[in-house]
């Protein structure tokens, strides 16, 4: 690309050259050429018969001619060089000036929403090169950031509604129990309903913070000597209780002096993201499997859960924010589709990498961090 941007800027500089010098050559032959058909053996001749005519006497005439035109002859025809030259040099000018009208309109047709190329003239092929590249970017940009809008207005839609039905059923249930006279198993059922729908309803309300949190909120590292192994070993009896409910078990293979130095808290919250995941989209009574080991400079950890097979196509999207892998949008699993984006984030700003591979109904997020 350099070498193209080089070859270019050097015919656009062979070219002004080039006009430059025809510049001068042509100022140079316009007044020789006025010299010998206007002037060589005649000037002096013109020049005393219009002084003549101003009513001088002839030794007059020829005295101011031989005094102020023949002795400055070089001047006087410099003078007339350069005003020609200069007369020239203005329509040169008008020329150049052209590439930056060009230029200019370029830059205009940046704001300009179409596929439309925007085009130079030749010897402007790098400069119109890095003009359609901005706006190819800039066009991207705009679409990538129309659809994150779309997708989370789209989502606060989809959070209202949701929010909307435990309230309803919350306030029913409570209803039902000032307004009728219920046995006590009843009552402790209304109760025990009211109190899993007030849970719902309290984490989509969560949900909608994080959600105009996300982008006001800039995370920073607190990195310390971090024991992984027990971090890990916390977040399994931390999960154990969900896992159970769900009917699923949790493995953790892990050397148990495996260590290094990370934020445990932010690292803590990447892979209960990813052990959330495993429970919302994962299938109820399979096992979820944690395996962790240090790769040369670098900590490997994997997290491997049962569940629909995510399209190859989707996989990549997964850690964009307000992304759901399930169209369907379960209404008592689906989050806010912020997790994995956040957990791509801390673990990016640990100099880390994070992926997914979804195969044979096997999903497997795998975080990469230096140790």
């Amino acid at each position: 690309m350099k070498n193209k941007d080089k070859s270019a800027y050097s015919n656009l500089k062979s070219k002004i050259y080039a006009r430059f010098l025809l510049l001068t050559a042509a100022a140079i032959v316009i007044v020789t050429a006025l010299y010998r058909l206007l002037w060589k053996n005649r000037g002096g001749d013109v020049v005393v018969d219009i002084l003549l005519r101003t009513g001088l006497d002839s030794t007059a005439a020829a005295s101011i001619y031989q005094r102020y035109f023949r002795n400055f002859t070089d001047i006087i025809w410099i003078a007339a060089v350069t005003l020609i030259f200069l007369v020239m040099l203005r329509f040169f000018m008008s020329w150049f000036t052209k590439y930056f009208t060009s230029i200019n309109k370029g830059i205009d047709a940046l704001l300009v929403e179409d596929d439309n190329k925007i085009l130079l003239p030749p010897e402007m092929a790098a400069t119109e090169d890095t003009l359609n590249t901005v706006k190819d970017t800039l066009r991207q940009r705009k679409r990538a950031a129309n659809e994150a809008e779309k997708r989370k207005n789209d989502l606060i839609t989809y959070l209202a509604h949701d929010i909307h039905t435990p309230l309803t059923s919350v306030i029913g249930y409570l209803s039902l129990l000032k307004e009728a006279d219920v046995p006590k198993e009843t009552a402790d059922e209304y109760v025990q309903i009211a109190l899993d729908k007030s849970l719902r309803l309290e984490k989509l309300i969560n949900e909608f913070f994080e959600i105009t949190r996300y982008n006001l909120q800039e995370i920073t590292l607190d990195k310390r000597d971090t024991d992984i192994y027990y971090m890990l070993l916390q977040l399994t009896d931390e999960f154990y209780p969900v896992f159970k409910q769900h009917g699923n078990s949790i493995e953790l293979n892990a050397d148990e002096n495996l260590s290094g130095r990370v934020d445990a808290e932010k690292l803590a919250r990447v892979f209960s993201n990813i052990l959330r995941n495993a429970v919302s989209y994962g299938y109820a009574g399979t096992p979820v499997t944690i395996n962790a080991a240090r790769d040369g400079g670098v900590i490997v950890i994997s997290v491997s859960s049962h569940g629909k097979t995510i399209p190859k196509a989707k996989l990549g999207a997964l850690f964009e924010k307000f992304f759901r892998a399930d169209d369907a949008r379960a209404t008592n699993t689906g989050g806010a589709g912020l997790g994995l984006a956040v957990a791509k984030q801390i673990v990016t700003l640990h100099g880390g990498t994070i992926s997914a591979e979804s195969e044979d109904e096997v999903t497997t997020f795998t975080v990469r961090i230096p140790a």
